[in-house]
């Protein structure tokens, strides 16, 4: 008598399948960001490299060369490279449900997976861009190597933190409600002038620049040059473990809204 074959299967943990799923959604990303069209790869180095230079241009026809002690060029793009790696984190993570909706057929994908694979990928994408700036800014004789690097790296990651943060949050909120991406979207503007990228804090009188010390993305863009440069003249309230409190804040409450809203966040 032939005895019927069985098929073993092997269980497995839930942690297994989670990176599991991780690893798949992540060479997924990397698939799509760089194949989306034949420039894509390229576009995700020129988009920074046209920012700073285009900012370079307006500083040296206003003739101004040194912002708070260091070369302009070094000041805009390690404000512009700080802030882009929140920036890019939080504005790909605030799509990652919307876009990978059709992956939520199979039970083992759960929308928390999506952000955290694109999290991952955009954390290593702000790292080599701002590696290979770094690097070609030798070639226009203004590069500058960091004074503290070790400060440089933990500015880097308590930024893409605070952008890990935002996109939980703004995921949920953008995805339950649409119409407040467009809201979300129109924030980063004032963002951008509030945190120092392109206009020193310093020179803001002490009286209002204790406001804006309460944006924890300005201490961020301000110890990165504090990173490359130790005479640079940062703001007084400067504190990285107040961006670092800030972030895990954010996270927390990222989580929980996932926690609560996950179950909505797939039939929306």
């Amino acid at each position: 008598m032939i005895e019927p074959k069985v098929k073993e299967y092997i269980a497995r943990s839930p942690l297994n399948v989670a990176i599991s799923v991780w690893k798949a959604l992540f060479l997924r990303e990397v698939i799509s960001r760089l194949s989306a069209n034949r420039t894509a790869w390229l576009w995700i180095f020129l988009d920074p490299m046209i920012q700073i230079a285009m900012m370079v241009f307006i500083f040296t026809t206003i003739r101004m060369r040194i912002v708070g002690g260091i070369n302009t060029p070094i000041w805009l793009m390690t404000g512009l490279i700080a802030f882009n790696m929140f920036r890019s984190t939080g504005k790909q993570l605030q799509n990652s449900v919307n876009s990978n909706k059709a992956l939520f057929t199979y039970r083992q994908v759960k929308p928390i997976d999506t952000v955290i694979s694109r999290a991952f990928l955009e954390g290593v994408i702000g790292i080599m861009v701002a590696i290979i700036l770094f690097c070609g800014s030798f070639l226009f004789d203004f590069g500058m190597f960091p004074d503290d690097p070790l400060m440089v790296l933990i500015v880097f990651f308590g930024m893409w933190l605070m952008g890990v943060g935002f996109g939980l949050i703004t995921s949920v909120v953008s995805t339950l409600i649409p119409v407040a991406g467009k809201f979300i979207a129109i924030l980063m503007m004032p963002l951008y002038f509030c945190s120092g990228v392109i206009l020193p804090i310093t020179i803001i009188p002490a009286e209002y620049r204790q406001w804006l010390a309460y944006n924890p993305l300005l201490h961020g863009v301000d110890a990165i040059r504090l990173g490359f440069a130790p005479y640079y003249h940062t703001i007084p309230e400067l504190s990285l473990g107040y961006l670092y409190s800030f972030a895990f804040s954010m996270i927390f409450f990222g989580l929980v809204l996932y926690r609560r809203y996950s179950s909505r966040m797939i039939q929306a």
